[in-house]
């Protein structure tokens, strides 16, 4: 056990070197950022799989413009194919709260007792002792409370815009999509992540979709560079965590 806790120690103490010398070598320099690179990879590395229905073959109709199965008469400019570029609106404007009170309480007494018991109440005082009542042989008594409270207070705010790049589409029609959009502002890059699969039909006009229209959105916002690196805890700090999970 002591020769693991020192190899961790060791391990920790190595990687913190490693990481102080890469901090020190940028300093005075702006955070790098990340290479424009395929948009399919911030939706994962593998293409979502769903259940899906059977594809539909086009039929067309003699002396006729509409084709079966589609979806508009005229051709717009919203995406629809691979590549193509459309705008999502981040407007998260969540709060909840929550309160909780329990009080329970219970107290229970027993007793029992034998103050005449065809006379053989008289021999019990050649085996217990002399202080023994016929009347009160036993008596119990037992008193439990609980008492417990909770309070949840959260409110979020965020709006953000982005710009997605239909990177699949599903055999029912619906699109596979995935934005990275990042800002350096002096010595801190700010990243928006956004991914999800999107009917459309929601695509407005203006080709844009609300985020609450995305299913199995996923919507990453964070940052790196000076200032984040001043939230993050020590490596001491970290390493004292480890050692002392108490």
């Amino acid at each position: 056990m002591t020769r693991n806790i020192v190899l961790l120690a060791a391990s920790t103490l190595a990687l913190a070197a490693c990481g102080t010398t890469d901090r020190i070598s940028q300093i005075g320099q702006y955070p790098d950022m990340s290479p424009i690179d395929n948009p399919s990879k911030v939706a994962g590395p593998r293409p979502v799989v769903m259940p899906m229905p059977q594809e539909r073959e086009a039929a067309y109709a003699p002396n006729s413009l509409w084709q079966a199965g589609s979806r508009t008469f005229f051709n717009d400019q919203r995406a629809d194919e691979i590549g193509d570029i459309l705008t999502v609106n981040i407007n998260i404007t969540d709060s909840a709260r929550v309160s909780n009170s329990t009080d329970r309480q219970r107290t229970s007494s027993n007793t029992a007792g034998a103050p005449n018991f065809f006379g053989l109440e008289t021999l019990l005082d050649d085996f217990l002792p002399d202080a023994v009542d016929p009347s009160t042989l036993a008596s119990t008594n037992s008193v439990s409370s609980n008492g417990g409270s909770g309070d949840i207070d959260r409110s979020e705010a965020v709006e953000l815009t982005v710009a997605a790049v239909v990177t699949q589409i599903l055999p029912n029609g619906n699109l596979v999509i995935a934005g990275r959009q990042e800002v350096r502002i002096n010595y801190e890059v700010r990243e928006l992540l956004v991914s999800g699969i999107a009917r459309p039909e929601d695509i407005t006009s203006d080709n844009t979709i609300k985020h609450t229209q995305i299913a199995e959105a996923r919507i990453s916002y964070g940052g790196r560079g000076h200032l984040s690196e001043v939230q993050k805890p020590r490596y001491g700090q970290e390493l004292y965590e480890v050692l002392f999970p108490f």
